[in-house]
């Protein structure tokens, strides 16, 4: 095998890649616009039972309460170490950080991708080829940032409601 087979089962292999990740580009975006939903409808119930949540942790009581994912657990299961508290908060915060790191570079895969059959068509003066390619690598790097941006501001406040939610858990078992 020479070089230039190589090089070219590789640019092959690359192309057969951009329609699985553009179509995983796709997925992520739909639940981006899902896991958005979900934390509006979280911080609604979190807002909404906020004077309850206060009102109990005044009392230190551990009652359910919707909108408290990590507290709510630690009702259900009273007995569970910090350790598992952290673990329950990190697996609900996981398929959202997923999302945040993952998709900028899908975009970036599905960016690379199109440059090669580009560089060919500049290299054959056909300027079509170009444009082409280079829309449809700039439209994946936009589409990678986006559901980027989409989830990584709920991700983020998520972890810091989570954070709460362990300190007031640590008061509440101090106090029992």
């Amino acid at each position: 095998m020479t070089i230039s087979t190589i090089e070219n089962l590789m640019a092959s292999v690359a192309d057969l890649f951009m329609a699985p990740v553009l179509l995983a580009i796709l997925v992520l975006f739909t639940y981006a616009l899902y896991a958005c939903g979900r934390f509006l409808s979280l911080w609604l119930l979190r807002r909404r039972n906020a004077t309850a949540y206060q009102r109990a942790l005044s009392q230190k009581e551990a009652q359910w309460l919707p909108g408290y994912q990590v507290h709510n657990y630690y009702v259900r299961n009273p007995e569970a170490c910090d350790d598992e508290l952290e673990v329950f908060a990190l697996k609900k915060l996981e398929l959202l950080r997923m999302t945040t790191r993952i998709a900028p570079m899908l975009g970036l895969i599905a960016t690379m991708i199109p440059m090669g059959p580009a560089l060919r068509a500049l290299a054959d003066g056909n300027i079509q080829g170009i444009s082409e390619n280079l829309i449809i690598a700039f439209a994946a790097v936009i589409w990678g940032l986006a559901i980027s941006t989409l989830t990584f501001w709920p991700a983020s406040v998520k972890k810091r409601w989570f954070a709460a939610e362990l300190i007031n858990i640590r008061k509440l078992k101090g106090a029992a």
